[in-house]
């Protein structure tokens, strides 16, 4: 047992240890280890630095005298930093001078940590310095990187092991047991409300994005679990139920993630998401207050261009400057006399040409190098049809015709010679809006309709916009509506045309936010991440690759259920779908989510944007040559493939192998999928890039990318005062639809 001291900081933890150290160690039970005091520091961390004798069990063991030097390393907390003065570290530091506060416990091949202070302590790596008279020292390095509980807060001890990985057959025999026994303490046994410091790993549904019990309008149906809204599990908290739902869990401020997936203090400082939840905490109370109308939009184009400019004049307000330190790309609170400003910086698609947003190669050219690439398909077959119910959604048949996309190539030629030649392409946000359109206009300062754009692909290889479908399904008080908008030179014609395309926008900001960002790279990995921990030893090879893939996925998953995509949170405040967002990520779920056509390969060929070629690199051709997306993407997808490959292929040398490795096929009894690593690793990385860094540059200046659209188009009923009013004052009519001053900033 080892009881090493350290110098004002708690911590504790427990490792084991699964290759040799000098003759004689570690092949009978464990050492009895007197401790010597020694401590040291280290440049931005805290260390312990124990040396230890050995004291033989025997008489006969006198001459195998071996010497053992711990250091365990232990980074320095926030709290540690500042709370210097307060209680509980007082407390500890007493603990610390009597010479409790790091437990070390070495058991045959494995080293037992256990936490001594008051409060957890998060561990980087534990190096062992041992050396046998005239052996050459052997040095076995730990590397921890976690949280160690307290003894008050669980006497259970902790396990670390050496960073060497084993297959589960090839585990020396002192950790078999250990091993099996770790993973069972993570699983849990699925009682119970987790708390802050547990590391346990569980399935439930999406129960928690309604507040019934604050508020019965925040009342939102279960995800996951049924036919109707079939979604991803994400991590069980087990917080009671709700009292008017039953099947939903009660919220609050503390959403349980295993401790491991909580952001590090600094990291916590510094992320982007949680540093604009709390940036987002202090200035919208001072933003609603500069704007008295939460429906105002902006009078004239020149307002929005202020808010890069001049800034946003904000009341004094206890906080507001916590802006300049928080988010410094996005936005700049300064300080002027009396007065504050919120400015935002310049986004990068209009730093150059503030107008470019308009043109409509601009608009096609993003749907291949925007920050959704991942929807435009190829038209394969014509007339476009859709396959919801007639009965319900009225006639199938588009009524975007040959004639119309005809008319627009100028003859060049046939529809059926551009479908033959993969000269037609398509957004189809149809079949997946349509169903919602009546729901969503019941609601106040939004609306919806079902779409299709149309493109084709020029001579000189990029695309044009040829027309956009508006549809809205029948009702009780009138027909099927639908009509198509074509670029067009006349004025009338003109804001139609951009009319129309700004709802497109609209709908694909929300197919971006809430499918390719927030649905494929979050949601869909996290049950993977618990998965890998359930079932894989973090010894084990395919752990060791997936995890830094994984790390802070669950708690930025955890984040967006309390701010983001909760019911009254900024998605449902901010998209065309209000409080039917998430149920709109369920249908896709269920509609357009299968696993084995998320590998970038074969998502681009069932989007009909590549075809197989084994000539051609990555051994695919792309229907569009200029798409910087898929040139780009294919580079990072074999670049990973090519590693993970070499990587499996080390240590699964024969398919033995894998069939004799119980924990994989465990793990793949529960992810039931194939090629899990390489895609896995590519949607939390490659995958989440795309979608995610590039949100600022074209989103920042929300005409571009409009997170919803207000108003419907100007000729849905040409007798009514909105149409007039659009012909007197086309402009005005475009900004009322697009997003308000509180939704915009």
């Amino acid at each position: 047992m080892l009881t090493p001291q350290l110098n004002r900081h708690a911590s504790s933890l427990l490792f084991c240890h699964g290759g040799p150290l000098p003759s004689g160690y570690g092949e009978r039970p464990g050492p009895v280890l007197v401790r010597s005091k020694k401590t040291s520091k280290r440049c931005g961390v805290r260390s312990i630095r124990c040396a230890f004798t050995e004291v033989p069990s025997s008489q006969a063991e006198t001459d195998a005298v071996l010497a053992i030097k711990a250091v365990a390393t232990v980074k320095v907390t926030v709290g540690g930093l500042l709370g210097n003065l307060g209680l509980p570290r007082g407390i500890d530091d007493v603990k610390d001078l009597l010479g409790k506060t790091l437990l070390l416990e070495l058991v045959s091949t494995e080293l037992d940590p256990m936490n001594e202070h008051r409060k957890e302590m998060f561990l980087e790596e534990i190096k062992l310095d041992a050396s046998d008279h005239n052996v050459t020292a052997t040095t076995l390095t730990i590397t921890c990187k976690s949280w160690v509980h307290s003894k008050s807060d669980n006497t259970d001890k902790r396990l670390f092991f050496v960073n060497k990985s084993y297959l589960p057959a090839q585990t020396p025999a002192g950790l078999r047991r250990l091993r099996e026994e770790e993973l069972e303490v993570i699983r849990g046994d699925g009682q119970g409300e987790r708390k802050a410091f547990e590391r346990i790993y569980d399935y439930d549904v999406y129960n928690d994005l309604g507040d019934p019990d604050h508020d019965v309008s925040k009342t939102r149906p279960v995800l996951g679990g049924s036919k109707e809204f079939p979604y991803p599990r994400r991590c069980r908290t087990g917080r009671p139920r709700s009292k008017k739902d039953p099947e939903s869990e009660t919220r609050s401020s503390f959403v349980y993630v295993p401790r491991d997936e909580a952001f590090s203090e600094v990291k916590s400082a510094t992320f982007s998401s949680k540093t604009l939840q709390l940036a987002l905490r202090a200035a919208i109370p001072s933003i609603q207050t500069a704007i008295i109308d939460a429906k105002l939009g902006f009078p004239h184009f020149t307002a929005i261009d202020s808010l890069f400019g001049d800034g946003l004049t904000l009341p004094q307000r206890q906080g507001v400057g916590f802006f300049r330190g928080l988010l410094p790309r996005l936005v700049n609170a300064i300080s002027g006399g009396t007065q504050e400003l919120l400015r935002f910086d310049t986004p990068a698609m209009i730093e150059r040409d503030k107008f470019s947003w308009l043109r409509d190669e601009e608009f096609a050219r993003q749907t291949l190098a925007g920050v959704n690439p991942y929807a435009i398909e190829l038209i394969k077959e014509f007339p476009l049809v859709s396959k919801l119910d007639p009965e319900v959604y009225g006639p199938p048949e588009s009524a975007i015709t040959e004639e119309k996309i005809e008319e627009e190539i100028k003859g060049v030629m046939t529809v059926q010679e551009a479908i033959e030649n993969k000269r037609l392409f398509m957004l189809d946000y149809h079949d997946l809006l349509l169903p919602y359109v009546h729901k969503v206009r019941e609601l106040e300062g939004t609306t919806l309709y079902g779409s299709r754009t149309i493109f084709f692909l020029t001579n000189d290889g990029t695309l044009r916009p040829l027309a956009i479908e508006l549809t809205i399904p029948p009702s009780a008080t009138g027909p099927q509506w639908k009509q198509v908008f074509r670029p067009c030179r006349d004025a009338t014609g003109a804001w139609l045309w951009r009319h129309a395309k700004s709802h497109v926008r609209a709908h694909d900001s929300c197919h971006h936010e809430l499918i390719s960002h927030w649905l494929r790279t979050h949601c869909c990995v996290e049950p993977y991440i618990i998965a890998a921990h359930r079932q894989l030893s973090e010894m084990h090879p395919i752990y060791r690759l997936l995890h830094p893939h994984f790390r802070y996925n669950m708690e930025i998953n955890a984040l967006a259920r309390q701010a983001l995509i909760s019911g009254g949170g900024i998605i449902e405040i901010s998209f065309s779908p209000l409080k039917y967002s998430m149920e709109i990520s369920s249908v896709a779920y269920d509609q357009l989510w299968r696993f084995d056509m998320e590998a970038l390969p074969a998502d681009l060929i069932r989007r009909g944007m590549a075809v197989e070629d084994p000539t051609a690199e990555h051994g695919l051709r792309l229907t569009v040559d200029d798409y910087p997306f898929a040139n780009d993407g294919l580079l990072i997808w074999s670049a990973i493939r090519q590693w993970v490959e070499d990587y499996v292929s080390h240590y699964y040398p024969d398919p033995n192998y894998i069939t004799d490795d119980y924990e994989l096929q465990r793990w793949w009894d529960e992810v039931r999928t194939e090629d899990t690593a390489t895609r896995r690793t590519r949607h939390a990385s490659a995958h989440h890039a795309a979608v995610n860094f590039g949100q600022y540059d074209f989103g920042g200046y929300f005409p571009n990318r409009p997170s919803i659209a207000r108003t419907n188009m100007p000729t849905e009923d040409a007798q009514k005062e909105s149409f007039v009013r659009f012909l007197r004052k086309p402009e005005v009519s475009l900004l009322q639809s697009l997003p308000s001053q509180i939704q915009a900033t």
